[in-house]
């Protein structure tokens, strides 16, 4: 394998795939790559895939020419009959933004002719041109997601913009949200869940709690937003809470109705989670309530908002699952996130 430095790049593509992350919030801090590197290839046909929900996430954006969703988790073979029956074309580049070695994998099946990505998770020989992580001491640092994926386009000449994140919301699905609403209170979201875990989650009861202290002090609406398989983390706050909440996906959830639901928000509360990043890329700020993972891996410069997180000894400890009793969470009080929310919403 050559080193990406010792073997250039060709200034122009006449086609490029990039592959998303996985998690929906790590697609959410990908936008500001798939942006500049519009900008940096303007007459090139950009194609995005990746698991169904990162597709739908960007949907919208202007950056990418095509969405090409993959469902499930196919083997190689099956990998490269779905691209020779929906993406024949074999792109000029192929650039892998998540670490898996499933990502490379995919762009080998894609039959890409030249594939970009770090060298983790030993799939280096998928690739054809590769850069290490950022590498302090011998080991493998956090950086914020946002800049490691435009750190892996710098050799492509792709400069950042500066701009952050960025989402595209359905007017429709917004003003029909907007309706439901009334413009002269605060809207706050509440996200209780967490995709990674329960490790990453704050107490459903807790965020019940402060739902109905920002209902009474600042006549706040509240809407609830959960996500698939989080039906018992919905029903445990919905069950706590003394004040109605309002659902905005009602009987038809999808990503378009989440994006446009925290769209409509003047504050966001949730976990280190998707809607906190989607919250991020609509310019809402955010009360985030972190626990078991870095925060070098998600400190944006474009947050407005407040991170509340307790040092302990176990911790950060990038565990989905707590093997202790959790207390990176259980130690950020009702009072804690609800005076933090109290800020956001004065006039």
């Amino acid at each position: 394998m050559i080193p990406l430095f010792s073997r250039k790049l060709p200034d122009t593509f006449g086609s490029i795939l990039v592959h998303l992350p996985n998690w929906l919030g790590d697609a959410a801090m990908a936008t500001p790559a798939l942006r500049v590197l519009r900008r940096r290839f303007p007459k090139a046909r950009i194609t995005a895939c990746g698991l169904p929900g990162a597709c739908a996430l960007i949907e919208g954006l202007p950056h990418v020419d095509a969405l090409l969703p993959i469902p499930g988790k196919p083997g190689f073979r099956e990998m490269r009959a779905y691209f020779h029956q929906h993406f024949p074309e074999r792109a000029e580049l192929g650039i892998a933004l998540p670490h898996s070695f499933r990502a490379a994998a995919a762009l080998a099946a894609a039959g890409c002719r030249r594939r970009l990505g770090y060298t983790r998770g030993g799939r280096s020989f998928l690739l054809t041109h590769t850069l290490r992580p950022h590498v302090v001491a011998g080991n493998i640092m956090p950086v914020y997601m946002a800049f490691e994926y435009l750190r892996l386009l710098a050799p492509l000449c792709c400069d950042d913009d500066d701009l952050g994140l960025e989402l595209h919301a359905d007017t429709e699905l917004v003003e029909s949200l907007r309706s439901r609403l009334d413009p002269a209170r605060p809207v706050v979201g509440i996200a209780p869940g967490a995709a990674f875990g329960p490790s990453k989650q704050w107490l459903p009861e807790r965020y019940a709690a402060v739902a109905d202290r920002l209902a009474e002090e600042h006549n706040a609406q509240v809407l609830l937003f959960t996500g698939p398989d989080e039906e018992d983390t919905r029903s445990a706050v919905l069950e706590a809470a003394r004040h109605p909440l309002i659902d905005p996906q009602g009987d038809q959830p999808s990503i378009a109705r989440l994006k446009a639901g925290i769209r409509c928000c003047d504050l966001l509360l949730g976990n280190d989670s998707a809607p906190r990043h989607i919250a991020i890329a609509f310019g809402v700020p955010v009360v985030c309530i972190m626990g078991p993972t870095s925060p070098r891996y998600t400190e944006s410069p474009w947050e407005r908002g407040v991170v509340l997180r307790r040092d302990v000894d176990c911790g950060p400890c990038q565990k989905p699952v707590c093997v202790t009793d959790h207390r990176c969470m259980t130690l950020i009080g009702v009072d804690d996130v609800a005076a933090a929310a109290g800020i956001w919403l004065r006039p």
